[in-house]
């Protein structure tokens, strides 16, 4: 039987993986600034995270949500402590657009709303709501373009105002910093503006922090670089460092009844097992702080290559944009130099999205390649 092809692939089969480099069949080795979309939070076979999956899957790997899993609550607690988000709830699930999904969800049943806001170049996952709320029709079949979904400018916060005032708003969705859109961040003062019409207008406020978040940003959430208070905060891809796991931090406000979300998946043992390592490994590692150390790094190197037009992100979700399309580029940093990068889908950014484990020889290794490549 045939895969579904809906992927291009590089000629690359990874079979092995160590801390920030990935290995392939003929045990090629290859620096991994990719993480696999932002996943890999805490390197590759961390071995903190590799004792705790094992013991758990010899234990228990899943059982129903009919029972008591005390591994969630220990999850829910470490999170709790880490973010600094005191008193929000969590709902487990398996993926951020999953995560999404319930987000907007939620916000439609605590309103009695419908219609979404989302923004130009935002990314949200490939589920019913989600995909609505992504700028990209490529993506939205018929049956979600069914949703009421409006998409407006980054930092037009008159048009957010007159959204809102019409009433029928349930929730607006922003990422802090774009991700597949090309590492583009609004101004502080039209995020904290559109929290405090959220909170007028009886609209929840998302803040998708799927893959900004668990440190990626230098805080643990990149919304915390600002003043202001979401109701609903989805996270996943670092979150179990290549275990599938995602789920919404909700604030106490929001009251739970039974049957408003629900999962078969979400937050099986074996995901909690992982989600607990990796928030483990963050704390003991200081990885917050090699965030930062390393960001300010790589933006002191990269702001002396005069090919590059422009530094997009923080933390180490960052984008270097160039006044080209950056797809040869990319293929040539892994064919020639062995060194994953990503994408976006503006063609010019070449998207950096290392473990939170990145050195500062990994970051020369990447620079030294890329002037090279450059060069050529």
């Amino acid at each position: 039987m045939p895969l579904f092809d809906v992927y291009p692939l590089y000629n690359v089969t990874p079979v092995k993986a160590k801390g920030v480099y990935v290995y392939d069949e003929n045990k090629t080795e290859y620096l991994d600034l990719y993480g696999g979309h932002a996943v890999i939070s805490i390197g590759h076979a961390h071995p903190k995270y590799l004792e705790a999956i094992t013991k758990q899957v010899a234990k228990l790997g899943f059982y129903s949500n009919a029972i008591q899993n005390p591994l969630q609550v220990k999850l829910a607690n470490k999170l709790e402590a880490l973010s600094g988000c005191k008193d929000y709830q969590l709902f487990l699930c398996n993926s951020g657009a999953e995560a999404n999904e319930n987000a907007l969800k939620l916000a439609s049943f605590k309103t009695g709303k419908s219609r979404v806001v989302a923004f130009k170049n935002g990314f949200h996952g490939r589920t019913s709501a989600a995909v609505a709320a992504t700028d990209n029709k490529n993506i939205i079949a018929p049956i979600n373009a069914q949703q009421k979904v409006t998409i407006l400018d980054l930092n037009d916060i008159d048009s957010v105002k007159t959204e809102l005032e019409k009433g029928d708003v349930c929730a607006i969705i922003v990422e802090f910093i774009q991700g597949v859109g090309g590492l583009d961040q609004a101004t502080a003062n039209f995020f904290e503006q559109v929290d405090v019409l959220c909170k007028a207008n009886n609209t929840m406020f998302i803040a998708d922090e799927v893959q900004s978040g668990y440190g990626r940003s230098g805080k643990f959430f990149a919304y915390q670089h600002y003043n202001l208070t979401p109701d609903i905060i989805s996270i996943a891809k670092g979150m179990g460092n290549g275990f599938p796991i995602g789920g919404i931090m909700v604030h106490p406000d929001i009251k739970p009844k039974y049957g408003m979300l629900g999962t078969t998946f979400g937050g099986n043992h074996l995901a909690c097992a992982a989600g607990l390592a990796v928030l483990e490994t963050i704390e003991e590692e200081n990885l917050m702080d090699n965030v930062i150390t390393m960001s300010e790094y790589f933006i002191k190197i990269a702001k002396t290559i005069p090919q590059v037009k422009a530094i997009k992100g923080r933390g180490l979700m960052l984008g270097l944009e160039f006044d080209f399309e950056v797809s040869e580029l990319r293929k040539k940093l892994i064919y020639d130099y062995q060194i994953f990068t990503g994408g976006a889908s503006n063609k010019k950014v070449l998207r950096i999205l290392p473990p939170l484990t990145v050195k500062k020889e990994h970051i020369n290794q990447f620079f030294e390649a890329l002037v090279d490549a450059l060069e050529e």
